[in-house]
């Protein structure tokens, strides 16, 4: 297994340094100038002084070469600045937003927690409601549990968030009153009540992605779950004497997570990557929301950085996916 995880890293390298640069080069064709939004009143030479500022006088390759080495490379004394709560700011190598002018990680480091605290959430409590439906509907089909799990998750692929949303907000913010309709992303954390209204505002949110993630999630558990409880080793587990409780729970559910984990592993990223939708109508400021803004600014570097963090998550996930199958599924060896 060892072997296997890391020949795969090594493998990885180069498909991440293929798709940086793919990134890089579709995104340069992409129409706009980062000095279309300067003053019209700044001379022209000094629109260029800020043009080889920001690295754009130089060719592609050499712009994609520096992008790529100012993202990886963190000056020693940068991280322990940052290891220590100085911060990253103080670092030279570092890529720049053409919007704020600030160091791109800066912002995302700023962003991750309200994602986390959001679609993070949202994620876990879905996992931890469709698997139990997903399994139970299955050992149950076309029970009234199965007929009515099927309807809701019918619902929640049907329904978009942009509609959940605000469906969500004029019941319980605006009719009834009991949760806050905008989150509040300076809110802080340190003691029981503030805790408590940290609650209160992810409560809508949470509903949105979890819902939707659910109907998704639960689906497929209950297909691997159907797939699995008629195969000839459950039949020979019951003829042997195991107990119900056993034939399902350990054998039935340990094969029929296989597939599931795939789903789940590859969901993992899209935390990373935030909600657009459900963070844009409960204006949450995450990763989702920063993504738009900086299309909608033409801001590349940052669209540039985030899109390839999401591509080296998916890289990631795969991989422990993978790792999860031999643990999971005692016929798979990788070595």
């Amino acid at each position: 297994m060892l072997t296997y995880a890391t020949r795969r890293m090594i493998l990885a390298i180069p498909t991440l340094l293929f798709i940086s640069f793919v990134i890089f080069m579709l995104l340069q064709l992409a129409p706009g100038d980062p000095m279309a939004q300067v003053p019209l009143t700044v001379p022209p030479e000094v629109k260029q002084k800020m043009r080889e500022a920001l690295g754009l006088g130089a060719p592609p390759l050499v712009q994609y070469w520096k992008w790529l080495v100012q993202i990886f490379w963190i000056e020693p004394q940068v991280l322990i600045d940052y290891v220590f709560g100085t911060g990253l700011a103080e670092g030279k190598l570092r890529v720049i937003s053409w919007q704020t002018r600030s160091p791109v990680m800066d912002i995302i480091l700023q962003r991750i927690p309200q994602t986390l605290w959001v679609v993070g959430v949202a994620y876990v409590v879905a996992i931890l409601i469709a698997l139990p439906i997903g399994i139970y509907s299955a050992y149950k089909q076309y029970s009234v549990f199965d007929q009515a799990g099927t309807f809701v998750t019918m619902v929640g692929f049907s329904i978009p968030p942009f509609f959940t949303g605000p469906l969500l907000i004029v019941i319980f913010s605006v009719q009834l009153g009991w949760f806050p309709s905008i989150y509040d992303t300076t809110h802080v954390v340190n003691d029981w009540p503030s805790f408590k209204v940290q609650l209160q505002q992810m409560i809508m949110p949470v509903m949105v992605l979890a819902f939707q993630i659910t109907a998704q999630l639960s689906r497929y558990m209950r297909a691997s779950m159907l797939d699995n409880l008629g195969q000839d080793y459950v039949r020979t587990a019951r003829a042997k004497g195991l107990s119900e409780a056993v034939v399902v729970g350990v054998h039935v559910v340990r094969n029929s997570m296989i597939p599931v984990i795939t789903v789940i592993a590859l969901g993992i990223p899209s935390i990373f990557g935030g909600a657009i939708i459900t963070e844009s109508v409960f204006k949450v400021n995450g990763i989702g929301q920063l993504l738009l803004t900086a299309l909608f600014a033409n801001d590349l570097p940052m669209v540039m950085t985030l899109t390839f963090i999401f591509a080296v998550l998916i890289v990631a996930f795969n991989l422990i996916a993978d790792i999860l199958y031999g643990l999971l599924d005692p016929r798979i060896r990788y070595d």
